[in-house]
């Protein structure tokens, strides 16, 4: 997959794509409906298969201060959208000169002018340009005026209410994953690099690969049966483990992070990008009267884990 992040510098090779347009956040199966979709109209016009989206996302751009809500940084995002065979993944920079963009001009400027793009598909709740000013119908009506095509995809409904982000963050903030895999169509993750902790897993018999959470929607504090991709280097495989996400109690006042013990491995992961898989929620996040009994506990989450991992 390419990824385009200027749309000043765009070459002809990257122009004429058939997009879908959105944040993406989650790759949910309603952002999926949209792909395929997307994929269809691509198909039958003989044109690249592609995305547009932005970074940060705009929500983040106007409320940096706002608690995290993010189900995935861009590098989860963008592993997922290759995952499903998207082509050109135009991730434009979310700025100050693009927000102040109307809905005429976005269309006029980005859509046809420095992208190209031959048709685009978004959901109907779709808004854009300043002030969230222009509706999925306007997009139409400039399309018709200005040279590309426009689908308006349905929002998907599963039966229980229509598919979300926001759905699925309050899936994961109540501790409930496997809702949350029932509407992502695949378990939610947390990607990125092994970074170095206090090292106390190790001390504890349970040497731990520690993940930055930064930025993201927490999910509810606890321990999860997890599964582990190790995406890169001489350790690139698929796992099993437990994860703490969470602040420690039991060693004073820590940032938020995660935290995986992964079985049956040995071996140094430290700054390798690594993607945790959430399967079930085991336990919420306590402070233990003794190491002994934090290791006890421990050995009993392992042993639940493995259980529900090995079906």
């Amino acid at each position: 997959m390419q990824i385009i992040r200027d749309a000043h510098f765009i070459t002809e090779t990257d122009r004429g794509a058939v997009a879908a347009i959105g944040n993406f956040d989650g790759v949910h199966l309603g952002h999926q409906s949209v792909l395929e979709i997307t994929r269809d109209i691509a198909a039958k016009l003989g044109a690249p298969l592609g995305v547009m989206t932005f970074e940060p996302h705009p929500r983040q751009f106007f409320n940096a201060d706002a608690p995290p809500f993010r189900l995935m940084n861009a590098i989860a995002r963008a592993n997922r959208l290759e995952k499903l065979e998207v082509e050109k993944l135009y991730e434009l920079p979310f700025n100050p000169a693009l927000s102040a963009l109307s809905a005429q001009e976005f269309a006029s400027l980005i859509i046809a002018e420095q992208l190209g793009l031959k048709h685009v598909v978004v959901g109907e709740d779709f808004c854009f340009g300043k002030g969230r000013s222009g509706t999925a119908q306007d997009l139409q009506r400039f399309g018709a005026e200005m040279g590309f095509g426009v689908t308006i995809a349905p929002m998907l409904d599963l039966g229980a209410g229509e598919v979300s982000s926001t759905a699925i963050r309050q899936a994961l903030a109540e501790g409930r994953p496997a809702d949350a895999t029932r509407m992502l169509g695949h378990h939610h993750r947390i990607d990125g690099p092994v970074i170095r902790g206090e090292q106390r897993g190790r001390d504890l018999g349970y040497p731990t690969a520690n993940m930055s959470i930064t930025g993201l929607h927490p999910p509810r504090y606890g321990v999860y049966a997890v599964e582990v991709d190790v995406l890169r280097g001489p350790h690139a495989g698929h796992y099993h483990g437990a994860a703490s996400i969470g602040v420690r109690p039991m060693f004073g006042e820590n940032q938020a992070n995660c935290e995986t013990y992964i079985f049956d491995f040995a071996g140094d992961l430290y700054g390798t990008d690594i993607s945790v898989a959430l399967v079930d929620y085991l336990r919420g996040e306590e402070k233990f009267d003794s190491l002994d009994a934090l290791i006890t506990q421990m050995d009993a989450d392992c042993a639940r884990a493995r259980k529900i991992l090995h079906g």
